[in-house]
């Protein structure tokens, strides 16, 4: 199975950076991650900038299986729901999973009906750099769950 991050602009800074090329690796391990930065589009353009960001992640999502969108109305999940969601995809067949994280004014509804699934990372409010390191770090954990791995005591 493969997975697809996709966010839109690029992460500034440094430390988040490394981090998330951190978890990348690790999850590479155990499948292959592929990292999309699209284009930023800029806040004032409001429901046209939302609605541009809408067709690079649609057009980023053409080979997605399932796709998952981090939406702060999403479902929660522990990590141990997270490791049986992966394993369930993996023994179903799915070939590639495509997690997005929308852009600091949010994703068009049209963007949100496309998806399979809405995913809350926490109640937290986080910075969309951090949730990406999130995102990753809890990808990696559900494989070490499913793997046995020391990482997650």
């Amino acid at each position: 199975m493969r997975l697809h991050v996709i966010w839109p602009g690029k992460t500034k800074n440094a430390h988040l950076r490394a981090l998330i090329e951190d978890y990348q690796q690790r999850v590479s391990h155990f499948s292959r991650c592929d990292i999309t930065e699209l284009r930023e589009t800029r806040s004032r353009e409001n429901d046209a900038g939302i609605d541009k960001q809408a067709k690079r992640i649609t057009d980023a999502l053409l080979n997605a299986d399932v796709t998952v969108l981090l939406d702060p109305q999403g479902q929660e999940w522990s990590s141990e729901q997270l490791a049986r969601q992966v394993q369930n995809w993996e023994n179903s067949g799915v070939r590639m999973v495509a997690f997005v994280i929308g852009g600091p004014d949010g994703v068009s509804p049209e963007l949100k009906k496309q998806v399979n699934k809405l995913w809350s990372l926490s109640k937290l409010t986080l910075t969309h750099e951090m949730a990406r390191v999130v995102l990753l770090e809890q990808l990696y954990r559900a494989f070490a769950i499913i793997h046995r791995l020391p990482y997650v005591r």
